[in-house]
């Protein structure tokens, strides 16, 4: 599938121009509602070009604008400069996209899937003013726990990677974007148990209060923004439970929310468009802008 987009560079670190490809709402007599689309990738792969173009079709057509971003990489960036980017991400939305391409910018959402879900988490907390409402697929709220922070079942009953072939697949100059081709390196921090580590440069045994600010599940409070969570319950990436936390956390703080379960999904549940499950999650998630973006 191809729809039009425009590319803009919304920020320039550490010689990384760092771009948003912006998919346009039908043309309207006012500005559209917008959803800032975060990417997932562990942190350490992937690029604004990963967006789901049928996803994104549902959403324009709904009359919303989506602007789909980049941001620096793992391990050559450390996390407090990429939740940096997703910060000016946002602000440049706000400040210069009214301008740009016609958007509103008290109506915006922010939406991501795995480590993209992760980070639009972190925007209920750490931008202001905040925005209207998150839709996280797949993502979590706990990056130090066990799940993260200890050698993962799942991953170990793969080929072991060896630390030559990780750090052989990475490199030393901040980029903003790629394919798969860094895929050993996360392998191997799953095999290790050192994603939290290579990732945020800190121990979290030892260091536990570095994380703390970059853990949502953690910072939810009853001005957090409305939350939709969408998780498949045969997760072997992202466990199910992390949604299930994360909802636990929404719903003590009083804050409106929405736990949708997809019984036997797996990791990446969404790409099966075809699925009447994701058929039915998507209209939900359609249903949810649509009330919470709503002028």
């Amino acid at each position: 599938m191809t729809i039009p987009f425009e590319t803009h560079v919304y920020k320039v670190a550490q010689g990384c121009e760092i771009r948003a490809d912006v998919y346009l709402a039908p043309a309207r007599s006012r500005p559209s509602p917008a959803i800032l689309l975060i990417h997932g990738g562990a942190l350490i792969m992937g690029s604004r070009q990963w967006a789901n173009l049928v996803q994104v079709d549902a959403f324009t057509g709904s009359g919303h604008t989506v602007v789909s971003v980049d941001y620096r990489l793992a391990p050559e960036t450390k996390l407090p400069a990429i939740v940096a980017d997703v910060r000016d991400a946002y602000r440049w939305l706000r400040e210069s996209g009214p301008g740009l391409f016609g958007v509103d910018a008290e109506r915006i959402a922010v939406m991501g899937s795995s480590a993209g879900g992760y980070l639009a988490l972190m925007t209920g907390f750490s931008v202001s003013p905040r925005p209207r409402a998150l839709v996280s697929f797949y993502g979590y709220g706990d990056i130090v726990g066990d799940w993260y922070s200890s050698p993962d079942p799942f991953y170990c009953q793969q080929p072991a990677v060896t630390r030559e072939q990780a750090y052989g697949s990475v490199g030393e100059r901040p980029i903003c974007e790629s394919g798969e081709e860094r895929a050993p390196f996360y392998l191997y921090c799953r095999q290790q148990g050192l994603w939290p580590q290579e990732v945020g440069g800190h121990d979290p045994r030892r260091e536990a209060f570095f994380f703390r600010p970059f853990c949502p599940v953690q910072n939810v409070s009853s001005d957090y923004p409305p939350t939709l969570l969408l998780h498949g319950d045969a997760d072997t990436d992202v466990p199910y439970e992390q949604s299930v936390l994360m909802a636990r956390a929404l719903a003590g703080a009083g804050v409106r929310s929405e736990l949708i379960t997809i019984a036997n999904g797996a990791h990446g549940f969404d790409q099966d468009m075809a699925d009447p499950a994701v058929q039915a999650a998507m209209e939900s998630s359609l249903s949810f802008l649509g009330t919470h973006l709503a002028a």
